[in-house]
């Protein structure tokens, strides 16, 4: 009985050979998948800071009088787009920049950010 068993367990090893292979195999894509979005999360919110930032120049800077769209260029991320509107006694800019983490052949993603600021007194 003895030998029957040993002959038993080795055959039950013999059939989880590679098993560990496998699963490798299935769960390194979902690892490698994970890790971009990750990547890409942890950019978009990088550039989202950016645009923030630019508009927040671009509409103080147009409050004072000075060009804003300047001012928020200088400050935005690479390849973005500054908007400023005067209405009345308010500046609104708006700042929008793509996210491309993975280069041009992917989709990326548009962040954008809005700032408003009013305009001070005895400024043209």
């Amino acid at each position: 009985m003895r030998r029957d068993r040993g002959r038993d367990q080795a055959r039950e090893r013999g059939r989880d050979r590679g098993s560990v292979t496998a699963e490798i195999a299935v769960a390194l894509p979902v690892v490698v998948f994970l890790m971009l979005a990750g990547m890409t999360g942890v950019n978009a919110v990088g550039t989202k800071v950016r645009c923030v930032d630019a508009a927040r120049e671009a509409a103080r800077a147009q409050a004072r009088g000075e060009s804003g769209e300047e001012a928020g260029q200088r400050a935005a991320p690479d390849g973005a787009t500054v908007i400023v509107v005067v209405d009345g006694d308010t500046v609104r800019a708006t700042v929008e920049a793509g996210v491309r983490p993975l280069g041009v052949h992917l989709p990326g993603v548009v962040v954008a950010a809005t700032a408003v600021a009013a305009v001070e007194p005895g400024t043209p």
